[in-house]
């Protein structure tokens, strides 16, 4: 695992009528799934990019586990930092395993590690290795080029993954897993993730942290409840449309409101006629159970025990609140 910190970094370009990145500090802890969230031209991809020393800043300062980027050799730097792109680039005269392998075997890895490792992301981004390892990627949909792009950002172990727009050019359906098997990933590895994107749910759904850009600097940090429920600035509140009540359910689980539900309390209908959900699930996924099944209320359920019983009223005060 490793963290990241940006002090006073400042990026700009000749000619530009003001920098790209304009003196952001930001603390980004281990293991943290860290979102960049702005309209095209804020300064995302940009600040992104200097991590792994793509582009060089014009001031400040950044670190790794509290090392200065700036005297690491940025060739060891970026084998050791995971890269997914939009684009995907993957090596059209490469099979999928040759793609995958590509940083290990720079990194002088044996070849029976190599292949294990190969054949254990393959089936982690859900790509069956006797089925795709021998394949190119002209005979891969855009959804699988973009599964084979993860995997092999995630090769050589990286304790840090830097993705700019990765499913921007694949559909909803392949999108939404996508970043299913992105959240998957990142708890099972523990990697610091730095993933830029401009659209809003897609931030709200992957963010442990997520960072408001604009016109190069920060307008709000915060987690997603954070920010929708207490927007910085009138920019904030229309880039997130605060005043969505179903947005603001989607960010806040079941879990959340526990504390303050009623414990114990015997229940009027049979146990399994009310829906059970896990504490992680958010008030708005349950709020649709509620409404498919005609159901009052829902239990919530903590390592398979009962935690507490909410109602539509509970669902509705959360929105208020």
């Amino acid at each position: 695992m490793a963290s990241i910190r940006f002090a006073g970094v400042r990026v700009a370009y000749p000619g530009a009528a003001r920098p790209a990145v304009d003196g952001v500090t930001l603390a980004i802890p281990s293991a943290c799934l860290a979102v960049l969230l702005g309209p095209s031209g804020c300064g995302k991809t940009t600040l992104l990019r200097t991590i792994n020393r793509l582009q060089p800043i014009d001031g400040g300062r950044i670190e790794i586990d509290g090392r200065d980027t700036a005297g690491l050799d940025p060739i060891a730097l970026r084998r050791r930092i995971g890269y997914v792109i939009q684009a995907v680039g993957l090596f059209p005269h490469l099979t999928v395993a040759q793609n995958v392998a590509v940083v290990p075997n720079l990194l002088g890895w044996d070849s029976q590690r190599v292949s294990e490792r190969v054949d254990t992301l393959l089936a982690q981004v859900s790509l069956d290795p006797q089925s795709f390892r021998d394949r190119y990627p002209s005979q891969l949909s855009g959804g699988q080029q973009q599964r084979v792009g993860i995997a092999r950002a995630l090769a050589a172990e990286p304790s840090i993954l830097l993705m700019d727009e990765p499913f921007g050019s694949v559909d909803a359906i392949v999108r939404a897993s996508l970043q299913k098997e992105t959240l998957a990933l990142q708890r099972r590895t523990g990697a610091t993730i730095l993933f830029v994107t401009h659209d809003v749910e897609e931030a709200l759904s992957l963010a442990d942290m997520l960072v408001v850009m604009r016109d190069g600097h920060f307008e709000q940090t915060g987690t997603p409840a954070e920010i929708l429920t207490h927007p910085a600035t009138p920019f904030v509140a229309e880039l997130v449309d605060a005043d969505d009540a179903l947005r603001r359910l989607s960010v806040i689980t079941l879990g959340e409101l526990t504390a303050s539900a009623a414990r114990g309390t015997p229940l009027p209908e049979e146990p399994g006629t009310i829906p059970a959900l896990d504490a992680g699930v958010s008030l708005r996924a349950a709020l649709a159970v509620m409404l498919e099944t005609g159901a009052p209320r829902v239990r919530v359920m903590h390592d398979g025990r009962e935690a507490a019983v909410l109602d539509l009223d509970t669902l509705r005060n959360a929105v208020r609140r």
